[in-house]
């Protein structure tokens, strides 16, 4: 069944990660296009200040299971539909491969793997009766293995492996499944990341990266245009493109960094 663009006008919206970076732009767009947004968030006062007087702002941890099924809940509760969820919370965590803690490496898994595997799930009905949208937001290094985000690296691969399966399952019922591949984006990702900070050749790549606010209409358009994939900065289809193609080169490169 051939998919529907998404009409951003009355549309519910589920946002997590929305209280700040790329998830507060995009609230900030959709809402300015006429969106209903359900927004969640740990930090439960950058999430009301980033939140307008007619969303629905729900404060929690997802990766606990019963906040996942409380968001839904009560997006459902209050909006009576969902056509859109876009997975975006998640983190990283500079601990290299030979010592990431293991704690550390399946709370980042619960955050950025199971957590939006359990809400496609929990919202895969509505979407269906909407024949919505689904937007899981990994990571250049899905593609790119970095060795100093390996665990990261690790559960963006298995993200994005994931919403290729979605969409297989979910194009018969009309729902659009789309991907998104950031690159570097300026937002309080190192900030917030577990480890150390990363070699000093990575923080120089801030100067090709994209600012949060271009990442989400990059990510909005391509919602609109039922893109299955968005790659932003589109330098990043280089670097996809380098690594399919010359995997030895660019593991080797990698490793120099």
């Amino acid at each position: 069944m051939k998919t529907k663009s998404l009409k951003t006008e009355g549309s519910v919206v589920v946002i997590t990660g929305a209280s700040d970076g790329i998830g507060a732009e995009l609230a900030a767009q959709l809402r300015a296009m006429g969106s209903r947004l359900v927004l969640a968030g740990r930090n439960e006062s950058r999430l009301r200040a980033v939140g307008g007087p007619q969303d629905l702002v729900i404060p929690g941890d997802l990766t606990v299971a019963e906040d996942r099924v409380a968001l839904i809940e009560q997006a459902v509760a209050r909006f009576g539909r969902i056509d859109a969820l876009i997975n975006n919370a998640g983190r990283g965590s500079y601990y290299r491969a030979t010592s990431a803690p293991l704690d550390d490496a399946r709370s980042l898994f619960e955050l950025n793997f199971f957590a939006p595997l359990h809400l496609a799930q929990l919202a895969s009905p509505w979407l269906c009766e909407s024949k919505g949208t689904l937007v899981n937001i990994g990571s250049i290094a899905s593609q790119i293995s970095l060795p100093w985000l390996p665990v990261y690296s690790a559960s963006k691969h298995a993200l994005a492996s994931l919403t290729v399966t979605q969409r297989m399952d979910l194009r018969r019922h009309g729902v659009h499944v789309m991907a998104v591949y950031p690159g570097y984006v300026l937002t309080g990702f190192q900030e917030h990341a577990a480890g150390a900070m990363p070699p000093a050749e990575v923080v120089k790549g801030k100067r090709f990266a994209v600012t949060a606010e271009e990442c989400a209409t990059a990510i909005i358009r391509g919602m609109e245009r039922r893109s299955e994939l968005v790659v932003t900065p589109k330098i990043g289809w280089i670097l996809v493109w380098l690594s399919r193609l010359f995997p030895g080169l660019t593991e080797s490169r990698m490793e120099r960094v």
